[in-house]
């Protein structure tokens, strides 16, 4: 082999290295923020729907609450009013939740139709969720 030869292979291969090195870091570096950014998403979309759920509990809670207020175990008949009733359960699950029970009636032809409209709400700030149910019921 020529030392012409020799030298030129030796130029051609020369300063590849770093450039492809730091290309592979940056792409390896890119990577790890995508999943660190997934992962936290990921985290806060967890607590927000463990909220949800337990405000929609507490709203259906607080529905039948009010439901038993209006069919007692006695079997005692429930006047055919409006009122509103509010909620805040201090349990295991609901701690710190809260439920509002609008209630409303209509009598027709002597039967009573019961609204109730309960809107459970759980969390403050940015992580609080509020979930609204209607329950209907006829005396």
């Amino acid at each position: 082999m020529s030392p012409d030869i020799k030298k030129l292979s030796i130029k051609k291969q020369s300063g590849i290295g770093l450039p492809m090195a730091l290309f592979i870091i940056t792409i390896l570096a890119m990577i790890i923020a995508a999943i660190t950014d997934l992962e936290e998403s990921s985290g806060v979309g967890f607590g927000l729907d463990v909220n949800s759920m337990r405000a929609f509990y507490a709203a259906e809670s607080g529905a039948q609450a009010d439901m038993a207020k209006i069919f007692p175990a006695s079997g005692a008949s429930a006047s055919c009013s409006a009122i509103t009733t509010t909620f805040s359960f201090s349990t295991t699950g609901l701690n710190g939740c809260e439920a509002l029970v609008v209630r409303s009636c209509v009598a027709v032809e002597g039967i009573d139709y019961f609204t109730l409209k309960s809107t459970g709400s759980c969390g403050s700030g940015p992580d609080s969720a509020v979930r609204i149910i209607d329950v209907r019921a006829r005396q």
